[in-house]
Parts: structure tokens; C-alpha cells; sequence
């Protein structure tokens, strides 16, 4: 049975991000920095929301789904669909998703949330 376990939110720190913009701190230059592969992946790979950028407020923002571990080390780094992640965390002891959301008209991003799925630590009885 795989579960949702280890989750990390990272809306306070994206609040402090746009929160920088309004009083003019931040260049909205300075945040608008999604590489071209993972816009690439948002593209193919995302799943949109009805979440309107907080940077130009003129896209919705699509989520991007990426892996990493040890486990699923031939998966590691790829984009995944949300369908794709049941039969992973079947298929493979821990491994940590992560979750950023990217405006693919302006390329603002960021990290909304981690956590790990998998079937847990492989069973470790009768090994020394």
C-alpha cells in the first residue's frame, strides 16, 4: 500500500516572492526565470489549474510534476502526469515528487509542494 508521507508546502515562500513585487522590491524580471525545459515540460507534460499567474495575472498557471530518488532512479528528473504516480509509488520503494507551478506566457515559476510516495523501505528480513 503506497502513501502520502514527508509533504513540504511552499505557499509561504511564494508568498514572500510576490509578496516583493507590489512595493516594487523585486523586478518582475528577477522572478521570471523558468528555464526553457521546464517550459518544455509544462507544455507537454502539464496539467493547467484555474490559478491565474500572481506575476502578469493575465494566464492561468499550469503544474508541473517531476521525481527523484534513488528508486526510481530511470525515472528521476522526468516530467510525470499525476496519473502516472499511483502506479509508480506501487512500483517503487520512496521517492520524493515535487510540484511547481509555471506561467507559460510570462515564465514565472515556482515550487508549490514536495512530498514522497512509494511502497516505503524495502523489506529488510532475512538480510544481514
Amino acid at each position: 500500500m503506497w502513501s502520502l508521507g514527508k509533504v513540504v508546502d511552499y505557499g509561504l515562500a511564494k508568498r514572500a516572492v510576490v509578496g516583493s513585487l507590489h512595493p516594487r522590491r523585486t523586478s518582475p524580471g528577477d522572478i521570471r526565470d523558468a528555464q526553457p525545459h521546464l517550459l518544455r515540460a509544462a507544455r507537454h507534460f502539464g496539467e493547467p489549474t484555474e490559478h491565474l499567474c500572481p506575476v502578469c495575472e493575465r494566464e492561468n498557471v499550469t503544474n508541473v510534476t517531476h521525481v527523484s530518488g534513488e528508486s526510481p532512479e530511470r525515472h528521476a528528473g522526468e516530467a510525470k502526469v499525476a496519473s502516472e504516480l499511483a502506479d509508480m509509488a506501487h512500483d517503487y520503494d520512496e521517492f520524493r515528487v515535487y510540484v511547481a507551478e509555471v506561467c507559460q506566457g510570462c515564465s514565472w515559476n515556482h515550487l508549490t509542494v514536495s512530498f514522497v510516495l512509494g511502497n516505503g523501505p524495502p523489506d529488510r528480513v532475512g538480510r544481514p
